[in-house]
């Protein structure tokens, strides 16, 4: 069997680690505006593909209404 040399992490590797970490803390949780800007999107998405935005809007309206705004 050929034994092989580990390589020492690259300048790289490095780097894409720290963007990896960026927003978490120490416990390995994640700060919770970091783990909102990640899924907002993906929320944002499926409100407009299943109709969710159009009811968002509706009863918005409805709760101004009765606010009388």
């Amino acid at each position: 069997m050929a034994h092989t040399a580990q390589r020492p992490a690259s300048r790289t590797q490095g780097r894409l680690a720290d963007l990896a970490a960026l927003g978490t803390r120490p416990g390995g949780r994640r700060h919770p505006l970091v783990a909102a800007v990640m899924v907002l999107p993906l929320a944002v998405l499926l409100a407009v593909v299943f109709g969710g935005a159009e009811a968002v809007i509706t009863q918005a309206s409805s709760v101004a209404g009765l606010l009388g705004l």
